[in-house]
């Protein structure tokens, strides 16, 4: 499931609504919220989150908060009575300290528990099993790090994950929004640290294709609307790349912008299933044009001296010598090379190239 996050240090607002009911076109299901509440304004905290659970249940999305015992005092509730949150539409905690586990085990039976995934261990996931804790209610949810060169690593991330599902729970990661960032670092707010400069939609990649995860969740306030479209066009199927072309007319090149990845899948290069068909219909040879080195990323269509592969279009997949049978008409920009890797057989793609159809 995908998932936003909101935070209540700014009041709700027809904005907040908007944002909402636009992620949720975008295939967003999940909202998260943190209900560290400031002693000195519990009352203004309480109506902004009956609003956000309002929003979240007439837009059908799951909102959980990270909630501690003092916020939860300042609501006037206890892990015993947690549950009353339900009336204003939040339908998990994340619980991670001052609670027994009898307590969590006990809330499990009564909503979505989600559990601090770095800190379980082995014992204390069996204590829980023991208390009664109701799996299929419980998620183990990671951090998100603010201050850079503190969030984890790929490897141990996976090991980690692979344990916790093994133990019956889902898994729940944070990638960094590209748009509005959170204070005071305004530095993302991932739970990978290679994530932290990437943009919303390939890291979201990575984590989707990790086989790891059930639940991405974007740490931040927004992301940018470039993002929100790739988000769009790949719950449709189709990944979104945008590219710079290499000489002013390459565009004219471009055997229009819809394809397929060949299902045989090449290793060095993304093969476009259709352009040949493009680049033969008709009397419409593809004169040789720029023929120079590919680095990775590139876009190639192979001209007239390759034959009946004329009209080909490629994506690189690595750095390759030039060749005086393809020409190089662009390159996909930096932001979307992250993504070339997850572009499997048989997976559709659209080129945006500037100057080109439907640019």
């Amino acid at each position: 499931m995908l998932g936003i996050s909101v935070y209540l240090n700014q009041a709700s607002d027809e904005s907040l609504e908007a944002y909402i009911r636009k992620m949720r076109t975008a295939g967003f299901r999940g909202i998260f919220t943190s209900l560290h509440i400031p002693e000195d304004d519990p009352g203004q905290y309480a109506g902004r989150l009956r609003s956000l659970g309002t929003l979240a249940s007439n837009y059908k999305m799951e909102l959980t908060a990270d909630i501690s015992p003092a916020s939860l005092g300042h609501l006037g509730l206890t892990f015993k009575t947690a549950d009353r949150l339900l009336d204003w539409g939040v339908t998990g905690l994340r619980v991670d300290y001052g609670i027994s586990e009898e307590e969590t085990a006990a809330l499990s039976h009564r909503m979505t528990v989600a559990l601090n995934a770095s800190t379980l261990t082995e014992e204390s996931i069996g204590r829980l099993k023991q208390c009664g804790l109701r799996l299929s209610a419980t998620e183990a949810w990671h951090n998100f790090y603010p201050r850079p060169e503190t969030g984890l690593g790929m490897d141990d991330f996976t090991e980690r994950n692979q344990w916790l599902r093994s133990e019956g729970l889902k898994v729940m990661a944070f990638v960094p929004g590209d748009g509005e960032r959170r204070g005071p670092l305004y530095k993302g707010l991932p739970t990978l640290e290679e994530h932290r400069e990437r943009t919303s939609f390939s890291a979201y990649l990575d984590l989707l294709n990790s086989g790891c995860v059930d639940h991405i969740y974007i740490g931040d306030p927004s992301m940018s609307e470039r993002s929100l479209e790739q988000f769009s066009s790949h719950s449709e199927g189709v990944f979104l790349l945008d590219a710079v072309p290499a000489f002013p007319e390459a565009s004219a090149f471009l055997p229009g912008t819809s394809h397929t990845n060949r299902p045989d899948a090449a290793r060095d290069v993304i093969r476009s299933a259709e352009s040949r068909m493009y680049g033969n219909a008709g009397d419409r040879p593809v004169r040789p044009a720029n023929a120079a080195d590919r680095p990775f990323g590139s876009v190639t269509v192979d001209n007239s001296l390759y034959g009946r592969y004329q009209g080909e279009l490629q994506i690189t997949k690595r750095d390759l010598h030039a060749d005086d049978k393809v020409n190089v008409i662009g390159r996909v920009i930096g932001d979307d090379l992250p993504v070339l890797r997850h572009i499997k057989g048989g997976e559709a793609f659209r080129i945006r190239m500037e100057g080109g159809p439907h640019a």
